[in-house]
């Protein structure tokens, strides 16, 4: 009868701890550590170039932003990199690598040891030994088997809110790594946008250096004809193939720059440098620099904020870090734990049997609290605590920076579109005056009036103003893309799309246990703060 209260007792006292240590864990208590709260930025209330008419303080749609450029090559070169890229992928699998670790930060908020043991042991005292049984005839206590199998845990409670915390950190961590994501999407369709231009400005220099090699062997043939027919003398001739060769020995060296474009941009597609015909598009020799809108929307920059990637990012670090703050210093204050273990015992000893281990007389439990204080640390944790403050001031101060960078960009894209502009109006013109007058100068060579130094300065004033026009077109282009970059617009085609592929997801399923992890997951609004959750088994 007394053992029956006394388990009773016991069950009571079982029942009281867990009843305390539920109440502490989710009650009210102030998480130690400061509450992020979104760092302040330096914006302008709107861009240096805003009152040209050929920019629009409204909002545009920037999801899509390559579809401006009406060029189809382009918006299938920007779905083969999305589709294929491996420095994307690289990225999709950061997300998953932080989704588990949000799952270990979970976990520990939970009893963080929970063990099954079991073990049987053979024995034999000295006769030395305390004991209360008898020495067998060699005057040893007689040996014996030793038999034990239970369970054990162990929980330290979130009374401070260390585990909280780190479940914010793990959350801002995830959510960083997905705005790391959309940032690689900004940077991949940027990188073909603007490798895709530079190969179309190539191939459009290379056709200009040919057209001017033929036309250059046209007036050699006149200068050796005149030459022959006694009219001219042979520097004409010299001076007709020196200018000739020039401009052929430009061509090899395009060439190798045209190559070296396409290695760039098939690197971008995620396959070998090789045949890019399938996703160039068959047809014509060369197609067209693409051509941009006269006008674009650029918004504000306090747009920036919310559409640019890295900037949120930044303010998620700078979150994790705050976090970190929290998890430190709560090692500061004493750590409540609740540990206990039940296992039922046997043995051979004073004729028992191991098979009497499940009777309930052979139970063996203890429960009890525990306490942990690190009150003599020589000032570690303090330090350390505000080694971690001095961390996060740092992501404060990198998460403005961004957004001045982020600025700055936009400006320089702006700028350089703008400009590229003018200075093509400006080359057109030149250009056409450059082809009337070597056409001039080639019809009065032919009729005496001229001589062949004038036909020949025609001839290199309109390849370098054909060649510098094509290049201005490309870099119209090229900063409209970078406006586009510094808008941080592009990253949205992932909306409703898988992080990582499923061929990836089929691997790695088959070589580990991720249970749902593998699942699509929808992206959180914002970092959870002291959020408790169920683990992810």
């Amino acid at each position: 009868m007394a053992s029956l209260a006394i388990s009773i007792r016991q069950r009571s006292r079982v029942r009281f701890f867990l009843v305390v240590a539920a109440c502490l864990t989710a009650s009210g208590c102030e998480l130690i550590g400061p509450d992020f709260q979104k760092p302040d930025s330096d914006l302008e209330t709107g861009w240096l170039d805003r009152k040209d008419p050929r920019l629009s303080s409204r909002a545009g749609d920037y999801r899509a932003w390559w579809k401006t450029f009406d060029d189809p090559v382009l918006d299938r070169l920007i779905q083969v990199a999305y589709r294929q890229n491996l420095s994307l992928r690289e990225a999709g699998l950061r997300i998953l690598e932080a989704r588990a670790q949000l799952g270990i930060a979970v976990g520990d908020f939970y009893p963080q040891k929970q063990h099954l043991t079991g073990f049987t042991d053979y024995l034999h005292l000295p006769a030395g030994a305390p004991s209360e049984r008898l020495p067998d005839q060699t005057g040893n206590l007689a040996p014996f088997w030793w038999s034990r199998l239970g369970v054990g845990a162990s929980w330290e409670l979130d009374i401070w809110g260390k585990f909280r915390r780190a479940i914010e950190a793990a959350d801002a961590q995830m959510l960083a790594t997905i705005a790391a994501y959309d940032t690689a999407i900004v940077t991949l369709t940027a990188d073909v946008a603007t490798t895709y231009i530079r190969l179309r400005t190539l191939e459009k220099k290379l056709d200009i250096a040919r057209n001017n090699v033929q036309a250059q062997l046209s007036n050699l043939r006149i200068a050796e004809a005149k030459f022959y027919g006694g009219s001219s003398s042979r520097r004409d001739v010299e001076q007709a193939r020196t200018v000739l060769g020039g401009t052929q020995a430009s061509i090899p060296a395009l060439d190798s720059l045209l190559r070296q474009t396409k290695n760039a941009l098939s690197l971008l597609l995620g396959q070998p440098p090789g045949d890019l015909e399938k996703p160039l598009g068959s047809g014509q020799r060369y197609a067209q620099i693409p051509a941009p809108p006269v006008q674009v929307a650029t918004g504000i920059p306090l747009d920036l904020l919310r559409r640019r990637p890295d900037i949120r990012e930044a303010e998620y670090q700078a979150q994790m870090q705050s976090a970190q703050i929290g998890i430190v210093k709560a090692q500061l204050y004493p750590a409540l734990s609740l540990s206990g273990s039940f296992s039922f015992v046997s043995s051979t000893a004073n004729g028992m049997s191991l098979g009497d281990m499940f009777q309930w007389g052979n139970q063996f439990y203890r429960f009890g609290p525990a306490v942990q204080w690190n009150i003599f640390n020589y000032g570690q944790i303090t330090n350390q605590v505000r080694a971690n403050d001095a961390l996060f001031q740092a992501t404060l101060v990198s998460y403005q920076n961004t957004v001045l960078k982020a600025q700055k960009e936009v400006e320089d894209g702006l700028i350089a579109f703008l400009k590229a502009q003018d200075s093509a109006e400006y080359l057109a013109q030149s250009t056409a005056a450059a082809k009337r007058s070597l056409e001039l100068a080639t019809l009065q060579y032919r009729e005496g009036i001229a001589d062949f130094t004038t036909v020949l300065t025609a001839e290199q004033s309109l390849l370098s103003q054909q060649d510098n026009f094509a290049s201005a077109l490309g870099d119209i282009a090229t900063g409209l893309v970078s406006v586009y970059r510094g808008l941080g617009g592009g990253w949205q085609i992932r909306e409703g799309q898988e992080f990582i592929p499923e061929p990836i997801k089929i691997a790695m399923a088959k070589r580990t246990d991720w249970g749902d992890l593998l699942s699509p997951m929808p992206v959180p609004e914002g970092p959870a703060k002291g959020t408790v959750r169920m683990p992810d088994w």
